[in-house]
C-alpha cells in the first residue's frame, strides 16, 4: 500500500523537524516492503506569505484534500490562515493530544498518561469578532451537534484504548449558555457508556489538578480554546512541547502535527527536538492502519530516551536534530513493520 502524504514543513524549526520525521518514515518504508509513501511538499506559512502575499494557496488546500493524509510541522503568526482553515474546512473535528511521561525525561510528578480530546471546529476559533481602538468583541460558538460528536469520539477512544475514565472540562458556572450546552451534551453521551467512568471539572480547577494530580486524568474532553490551553499545560507536566504530538481527525481525512510552534529563536541551529514530530508521524501510521509500524516507531523513540545519550538541549542533552533521527532509526533493529 502506497500512501499519498501532503507534507507542509512551514516556518522556523518546521523544516528541520519535518526532515527528521520524513527520514524515519522513509527508513520504515524501505525496511517494511508492506507499505510506502509518496511525499509531496507544499509551502505555507509566514515566509510563504512574505514571498507571495498569501499564507496558503487554494491549490495547496486542494492538494491536501486530495491526499490520503497530511503531515504538518509548524507555522508562526499565520496559523489562523493555515492550520485553522485546514481543520475547519476539512471538518477535522477531533484534535487528539496525548500527554505521556517518557523515561529519562524531567517532568513534574512522574505520572501522566492522558489523552486530550479537543473539539476542533468551533468555539472562539470560529473567529467571529469585531473591534475598534478601545474595544473588542468575539463570539463563542458552541453547538450540540459538535459537542455530542466530540464527546462520542472521546468515549469511543476510551473504549478502543481500554481507558477507564472520561473527564468533561467546562466553565458552565460562568458561561452557562455555551459551556452549559457542552456540559449537557457530554452528559447525554456519557449515559450511553455505562462501563466508562465519567466526571466533570471546571477548567481553572482542572488546570491546578493536572499539575498536582496528573495521574487522575485519563481521557479529557473539552472545547476548542480550553483544549488548546490545557494541552500545553499537560505537555509542560510531562517534559515539554518537544514531546507533544497531535492529530486533527475527521471522518475521512486527518492532519498530524506537533503541538509546538515554529520556535524562531532556535530555527536554523539544528537543535530542535524532532520527537513530537516523529510521534505525530506515529499517530499518522496508526490512523492509516499501520499499527505495528506505529508501535515500533514509539518503541524506538522510547529506547532513545531511555538510553539518554542522544538528546536535544531541551532535554538536557547536546545532540542535533538529525542525530536524534539517526538514533531512532538505529533502534528499529529487527522490529516488525
Amino acid at each position: 500500500m502506497k500512501y499519498r502524504v501532503a507534507v507542509i514543513p512551514g516556518d522556523g524549526i518546521g523544516p528541520e523537524v519535518m526532515s527528521a520525521a520524513v527520514s524515519v518514515l522513509t527508513e520504515m518504508q524501505d525496511s517494511s516492503g508492506k507499505f510506502g509513501f509518496e511525499f509531496k511538499e507544499y509551502m505555507a506559512g509566514d515566509a510563504y506569505k512574505t514571498e507571495t502575499g498569501v499564507a496558503m494557496t487554494e491549490e495547496t488546500f486542494e492538494a491536501v484534500k486530495a491526499s490520503d493524509v497530511c503531515l504538518f510541522a509548524a507555522v508562526g503568526a499565520t496559523a489562523k490562515e493555515v492550520i485553522i482553515p485546514l481543520r475547519q474546512r476539512l471538518n477535522l473535528y477531533a484534535n487528539i493530544r496525548p500527554a505521556k511521561v517518557y523515561p529519562n525525561v524531567p517532568n513534574v510528578k512522574g505520572q501522566m498518561d492522558m489523552v486530550m480530546v479537543r473539539e476542533n471546529t468551533e468555539c472562539l476559533y470560529k473567529r467571529i469578532q469585531d473591534g475598534g481602538p478601545d474595544w473588542g468583541i468575539a463570539t463563542r460558538v458552541i453547538t450540540r451537534q459538535a459537542s455530542e460528536r466530540i464527546a462520542k469520539y472521546a468515549f469511543e477512544l476510551a473504549k478502543r484504548e481500554g481507558r477507564k475514565r472520561v473527564t468533561c472540562v467546562h466553565k458552565s458556572n460562568m458561561l452557562e449558555t455555551t459551556c452549559g450546552l457542552f456540559q449537557n451534551s457530554c452528559q447525554v453521551v456519557a449515559a450511553k457508556y455505562k462501563d466508562i467512568a465519567y466526571n466533570e471539572e471546571i477548567v481553572d480547577a482542572c488546570a491546578m489538578k493536572m499539575v498536582m494530580y496528573p495521574e487522575r486524568f485519563d481521557v479529557v474532553v473539552t472545547t476548542n480554546l480550553f483544549g488548546d490551553i490545557l494541552s500545553d499545560l499537560a505537555a509542560g507536566v510531562v517534559g515539554g512541547l518537544g514531546l507533544a504530538p497531535s492529530a486533527n481527525i475527521g471522518d475521512k481525512m486527518a492532519v498530524f502535527e506537533p503541538v509546538h510552534g515554529s520556535a524562531p529563536d532556535i530555527a536554523g541551529k539544528g537543535i530542535a527536538n524532532p520527537i513530537a514530530q516523529m510521534l505525530s508521524a506515529g499517530m499518522m501510521l496508526d490512523w492509516l492502519g499501520e499499527k505495528k509500524a506505529a508501535k515500533a516507531l514509539e518503541a524506538s523513540v522510547v529506547e532513545v530516551l531511555k538510553e539518554g545519550k542522544v538528546l536535544t538541549p531541551d532535554l538536557k542533552g547536546n545532540a542535533k536534530t538529525k542525530d536524534v533521527a539517526k538514533a531512532v532509526i538505529k533502534c528499529f533493529g529487527d522490529k516488525t513493520f
